[in-house]
């Protein structure tokens, strides 16, 4: 399934978490919190003239609750506008 977001509106894959804390000790799914960070998959061409910061392929970090989770086949996904994004890592 091909997928464009429209105007502001990004499409992030979460990306994986660290299994083990620093010190070996192995954390169960049920005690993991979701990442705040993911992978631009797709992003819209700007709205009001304003071009989009962010490009497919940039890292980012987002609020906890920031955007709509979405399901597309077997892969999750997050569709957010760009101002909800916080930061691109580097």
């Amino acid at each position: 399934m091909n997928l464009k977001p429209l105007q502001d509106r990004v499409l992030i894959k979460r990306l994986e978490t660290e299994q083990t804390t620093a010190s070996g000790i192995i954390i169960p799914d049920s005690a993991q919190e979701k990442p705040m960070k993911g992978e631009v998959v797709a992003a819209g061409p700007g709205k009001d003239n304003a071009p989009m910061t962010v490009k497919a392929g940039d890292v980012v970090l987002f609020a906890k609750y920031a955007g709509n989770e979405l399901k597309i086949d077997a892969d999750e996904f997050i569709i957010m506008r760009e101002d909800e994004i916080l930061a691109i890592v580097e």
